[in-house]
């Protein structure tokens, strides 16, 4: 899984982007909200705990920023949340399994929501190749056995055919011929257990950088093509990495 300690400090990521970020946000909740948010009943009690500790996060880590305390909210402590941070958020409860009882992710990585919700952690994960088979009980248990004080992160990342952070439905395609139109899409993930109703939060943070302006590191490129090349076959076509390989080998030659 990849998983590694997080120190609460660094829970929430803010950076220059995240005036922009956030407007765009507010624009896609009010002309996609049905898209971008989803929720049921269960979630209710522990999103209006994540809205608290997003706040006094933001408050003891961010004061600069504002969205420290300031009171009740009119529409789901999910999205209010959501409307403070740079990150989509996403809050399991404990039921007859872990289950997505709310949401507010305005840029999936070629995911549905809709699709998503109320589903349980085996059934979200289900199209990742080998997922049943190798990652669903560690993930289970890292859930079961996740501490408030121990919160951990991770990284996932992709090479996809556009910049854009909302992206619900569009098709895994190859990338163009042009390696230079490429963009690297990197999550970071983190999940962490609130402290009163003990449901885990998973957030998701995403950072967009064109090739064309990676492949000036040196190396880049030859770790990306090994990362691509050591991926199961399987993996390789979920991603849509089929011959993304020979592509930066040919260009590159």
């Amino acid at each position: 899984m990849g998983l590694r300690p997080l120190d609460l400090a660094q829970w929430i990521e803010i950076d220059v982007r995240r005036d922009d970020e956030l407007a765009l946000k507010s624009q896609l909740l009010a002309q996609r909200r049905d898209v971008v948010t989803a929720t049921r009943p269960a979630g209710d009690v522990p999103s209006a705990e994540l809205y608290r500790e997003i706040q006094t996060w933001l408050a003891t880590y961010a004061p600069s920023v504002g969205g420290g305390p300031g009171g009740e909210t009119d529409e789901h402590p999910v999205v209010a949340a959501s409307r403070l941070v740079q990150e989509d958020l996403c809050v399991m409860v404990r039921e007859d399994a872990w289950r997505l009882a709310a949401a507010s992710v305005c840029f999936p990585s070629r995911w549905s929501l809709s699709a998503k919700i109320g589903r349980t952690l085996d059934e979200i994960h289900e199209p990742i190749p080998g997922y049943a088979t190798t990652l669903a009980g560690p993930t289970a248990a890292v859930f079961d056995r996740l501490r408030p004080d121990k919160p951990f992160w991770r990284l996932n990342w992709t090479v996809i055919d556009s910049p854009a952070l909302h992206q619900p439905h569009a098709p895994r395609e190859l990338p163009p011929d042009d390696i230079d139109q490429w963009f690297f899409r990197v999550e970071r993930q983190t999940i962490r257990r609130l402290p009163e109703t003990g449901a885990v939060v998973f957030t998701i943070r995403n950072y967009v950088t064109a090739v064309a302006e990676l492949r000036r590191q040196p190396e880049f490129l030859e770790h990306l093509v090994a990362a691509i090349e050591s991926a199961p076959p399987a993996m390789q076509r979920y991603k849509g990495w089929v011959g993304v390989a020979q592509r930066v080998h040919d260009a590159t030659a």
